[in-house]
């Protein structure tokens, strides 16, 4: 078991009770001889062999989470938010397990399409498809959500014949401003009036509305605003004397990244908006984040540590390039030296990234041993919008990605290079 193997000295160095550390790190982390193993393997040799920054992923925290989904609501389906990190391998991983791809522009999809994944568990988004993106969704018999007006048109002309349309239902979810999704002025979706007039519209075009779509937003803490959102769905429909075949409540649930965020399980999140769907209505859940965030652990290396002002520096390989999600969301993590596990906290150190950018700092108070130049940096709760909202600023490739699994690691995703960062030069 895990507990009994971290062992009194790393639960202090957390500072966490033995629950919050099980929630931080993947279901196969250990701490063996000193030192993070995860899907049986040495953190240093993952390293050693794939370098760093390494974006490392549990296959069993996967598996487990969509377990998790499906024991909370039997007979749903389950399509991965895949702009949560869009990867071939993770998707056919998730297709292994009855996983669909909810997907939102034409590159999304030819991740899903590549994985194998078949258009009858795609869910097809976005705020303004192009023509070239409904052709794709009609090629690939998706299930496309009609967000603006006069969307039914567009997907009546490229072939589409099976749509959702998204309801905005004037909900504000408690998670950070810009990944608010159902307010009244998100740029998602309809209002109740305009939604009506759609739904309408791609009736009389010979367009299968097989139902309604809506969504609050993301690292949602509780489920209360999504019960609200689907509370007014089901009014609007009362208002329309329609019961449609599908309702997609979208996904969204948090994941913890740091000791203080609490977050429902997902059975506490999802079972309260299961029961209220009908048993004859189909229910379409979205998760993205909450299937590979807690899988992902972010591996670096430190290079230099100074003292600036009454601050120490520790300076990884990595940063905004790979994880962006400090600067953009204010989002806070928490960090443990993977080669150096056991040992006790010495003081609180400031984790900052290469990039020329004051504001390149990945966690502003680690608290960790007196970190050295090499040692091994390991970074829980990054396998969601982490890479996936990445960039090579900078000049930066961006990292490699492994998934492990019973002392095995799988190369998914290929280290980029210099040489890559120039090939689109002309």
């Amino acid at each position: 078991m895990f507990l009994p193997e971290l062992g009194k000295k790393q639960l202090l160095h957390w500072g966490l009770d033995t629950s919050k550390v099980l929630e931080l790190l993947p279901e196969s982390a250990r701490i063996e001889d000193g030192e993070l193993s995860l899907g049986g393997l040495r953190a240093s040799d993952l390293a050693d062999r794939h370098g760093t920054p390494l974006l490392v992923y549990c296959e069993r925290t996967i598996r487990a989470q969509v377990r998790a989904y499906r024991e909370a609501a039997p007979g749903a389906l389950v399509v991965y938010g895949t702009k949560a990190f869009a990867n071939v391998a993770l998707l056919r991983l998730l297709a292994d397990e009855g996983v669909g791809a909810d997907v939102s522009t034409h590159g999304e999809l030819a991740f899903a399409r590549a994985a194998g994944i078949p258009g009858e568990r795609i869910v097809f988004h976005g705020n303004n498809k192009s023509d070239e993106e409904m052709r794709a969704a009609a090629d690939a018999g998706s299930l496309v959500v009609l967000d603006s007006p006069g969307e039914a048109e567009t997907a009546a002309a490229a072939g589409v014949r099976r749509v959702l349309v998204r309801l905005t239902p004037g909900v504000e979810a408690v998670t950070h401003r810009s990944i608010q999704t159902a307010h009244e002025e998100s740029k998602f979706g309809l209002a109740p009036d305009a939604a009506e007039v759609e739904i309408e519209r791609a009736r009389e075009l010979g367009l299968d509305v097989e139902g309604v779509h809506v969504h609050v937003g993301s690292q949602l803490g509780r489920s209360d605003e999504s019960v609200v959102a689907l509370e007014r769905v089901l009014g609007f429909l009362e208002r329309l004397h329609w019961k449609p075949r599908v309702l997609d409540l979208g996904g969204g649930l948090a994941v913890r990244h740091n000791r203080d965020e609490e977050v429902p399980s997902v059975a506490e999140f999802v079972r309260p908006l299961a029961e209220r769907v009908p048993d004859d209505v189909q229910l379409i859940l979205e998760p993205g984040r909450s299937l590979v965030g807690r899988a992902g652990v972010t591996l670096y290396r430190i290079g230099s540590v100074k003292e600036s002002g009454g601050v120490t520096y520790a300076a990884i390989d990595g940063g905004m390039s790979d994880n962006p999600r400090p600067q953009l969301y204010g989002a806070r993590y928490e960090a443990l030296l993977a080669n150096r596990a056991e040992e006790l906290p010495s003081g609180v150190y400031r984790i900052a990234g290469k990039h020329c950018e004051s504001g390149d700092v990945l966690i502003e108070a680690a608290q960790l041993p007196e970190p050295r130049p090499g040692d091994l940096l390991a970074v829980p709760a990054t396998g969601a919008y982490t890479l996936a909202l990445g960039s090579t600023y900078n000049g930066v490739p961006r990292p490699a990605v492994v998934l492990v699994a019973e002392g095995r690691a799988r190369l998914i995703r290929a280290r980029e290079t210099v040489d890559d960062l120039l090939r689109f030069e002309r």
